[in-house]
């Protein structure tokens, strides 16, 4: 079992910054793959970004490219997505997620998911 949990969210301008962090637990840490999710009221699930175990490839959501980085910290065993020029579409509740393999992952399949966070974006 992997247990996950999301910090850092909060409510925040347009234009501001916020990173949010991802405590894992449970499992060696860099059996997985882990990832962002996020999703607003009404929408569907969707992915934000993911790093795989070995640090060597990064994913990232069209809608965030340049401005979201996801990052892992073995020692620590974090997992960190730091946004910049937030914007009000980029309100949702986020997830953190871990997954076996980097595919399964980013289709959303990962095997553990955290508890969430919320973003708000106020214009």
């Amino acid at each position: 079992q992997v247990q996950l949990v999301e910090s850092g969210g909060g409510l925040v301008q347009a234009g501001a910054s916020l990173r949010l962090s991802c405590a894992v637990s449970g499992q060696t840490f860099l059996a997985y793959s882990m990832g962002w999710f996020r999703q607003a009221p009404g929408e569907e699930r969707e992915f934000v970004a993911a790093i795989t175990r070995g640090y060597d490839f990064l994913n990232y959501g069209d809608s965030v490219k340049g401005r979201f980085t996801i990052s892992r910290d073995k020692a620590k065993e974090m997992v960190y997505l730091e946004m910049t020029s937030l914007k009000p579409e980029d309100t949702a509740t986020y997830y953190c997620s871990a997954g076996t393999t980097r595919t399964a992952l980013i289709s959303g399949q990962g095997e553990y998911w955290g508890q969430g966070t919320q973003v708000t974006v106020s214009p």
